[in-house]
């Protein structure tokens, strides 16, 4: 197993990135829908696979369910115990990844060409006849209860529940998807069944293989993968109507440096303004260092050691997002700039030498998203979840050009509201209540 993450490892790092990616779409007899990458210069392949639901399939009063039932996946299956199953899949040097996550549940498999038959075969048992003895359930239960305890006392997970509970109340979205230490508890192994079922089907899943195999031997592969699952699942939660008002929420936790969550309503993915937005965000708070708000913050009055925004877009919200921690002297200070900088784009928009550099940045950064097999199947899976064409990847890049400063100036003043705008603070800041 060493020699063969050893061998992963230097694929990864060796492939050289790559801006133009030959994607083949292809449909097996069976009706399932991939994408397909050939790349035969090494007997390797990554599979990418999602499950859209994800754990907003929870259902009342049995939340962490889905996330349970998830880390159970490789604990056994058919008749192999977890650590028959474990054995097995090391004597074929194969890795399989699963993630439980608000929308999709995730699975990666990564195999060498000889023995991909047999690894297919191992994880369609674990999709199909996964054991869920009570032994291994009593494990992994505890180990998401550790984790739940964790975040107790964790002030980045006390900001987000915070967040959360009351920018989505009862909605999924509104609790952490690995449940209470209360819920967990009270799963039971009938649960955890129920959740695959609801989970785990046919009408949901969403493929990319990036390797050596060709579109034929993917097309069998896959029918034979998730041969016998159930046809459709349980639906999908309606949309979540962010509640957050503009203002300040103080969560009193006993630290020497505060930490702030601080948003608004955003913008979807398919809006026509998208790319707009995408580009302002990198002007204000995104991921170079010459944002405003870095430049702002940081390196003009030394509040925080690193500060960010983003565009979140779930399948069922659309929020701006952003995050920093200073110290509970300087945290009402750090606030006012970053309402500020949030008023001042709304008013003024960005300059030209901002757009332009926004531009060269998120175009000179893309095409190094493409350094190995795992992560351009990954990209490619979520495109389609998103809903892409089969050639974003070819014309991402000319989108964010054609983003004009007329363009960018509009869509901040459309998007970004000062009063709109809330922060969630954890801990102790100085001048800072909540209102």
């Amino acid at each position: 197993m060493r020699l063969f993450y050893a061998f992963v490892t230097l694929l990864i790092a060796t492939v050289p990135a790559r801006a133009e990616i030959a994607i083949q779409e292809i449909t097996t007899p069976a009706g399932i829908n991939a994408w397909l990458v050939e790349e035969h210069s090494l007997p390797f392949t990554a599979l990418e696979i999602r499950f859209r639901g994800g754990t907003s399939l929870d259902q009342p009063g049995k939340r962490g369910a889905v996330n349970l039932m998830v880390g159970l996946l490789e604990e056994g299956a058919g008749d192999m115990d977890a650590r028959a199953f474990a054995e097995a899949r090391e004597s074929l040097a194969a890795s399989f990844g699963f993630g439980a996550y608000d929308d999709a549940i995730t699975i990666s498999a990564q195999f060498l060409t000889e023995n991909r038959d047999a690894a297919v075969a191992l994880l369609h048992t674990a999709l199909t006849q996964p054991r869920f003895d009570d032994t291994a359930i009593e494990r992994v239960r505890a180990q998401v209860m550790s984790h739940l305890s964790s975040r107790v006392t964790d002030p980045n997970a006390i900001a987000g529940n915070t967040w959360d509970k009351m920018a989505f109340g009862d909605h999924p979205y509104g609790s952490y998807r690995s449940g209470t230490s209360d819920s967990v508890a009270a799963l039971t192994r009938d649960d955890l069944m129920a959740a695959m079922a609801d989970a785990i089907a046919l009408d949901r899943i969403y493929v990319s293989a990036v390797g050596d195999i060709t579109a034929d031997e993917l097309s069998e592969l896959l029918d034979q993968l998730f041969d016998g699952l159930p046809a459709t699942g349980a639906p999908v939660p309606p949309r979540a109507d962010f509640a957050l008002d503009g203002g300040t929420t103080v969560v009193p936790f006993d630290t020497p440096q505060s930490v702030a969550m601080f948003g608004q309503a955003g913008i979807d993915r398919e809006d026509p303004d998208f790319f707009a937005a995408f580009v302002v965000n990198e002007v204000l708070g995104g991921r170079s260092s010459n944002s405003r708000l870095m430049k702002e913050v940081r390196e003009k009055r030394g509040l925080t050691y690193g500060i960010g925004t983003y565009l979140a877009d779930p399948d069922l919200s659309e929020t701006i997002m952003g995050h920093f921690s200073s110290q509970n002297d300087t945290m009402g200070q750090a606030i006012d700039v970053v309402r500020a900088e949030w008023e001042k784009i709304a008013e003024d928009g960005i300059t030209q030498a901002e757009l332009t550099a926004a531009q060269t940045y998120l175009t000179g950064s893309y095409p190094l998203r493409f350094d190995g097999n795992a992560n351009i199947a990954n990209i490619m899976v979520s495109m389609q979840m998103e809903g892409l064409a089969v050639d974003y990847i070819a014309t991402r890049n000319d989108q964010v050009m054609a983003v004009t400063l007329e363009d960018a100036k509009r869509v901040a003043s459309r998007l970004y509201d000062p009063d709109a705008l809330h922060f969630v603070i954890v801990g102790q800041p100085e001048g800072v209540v909540s209102n």
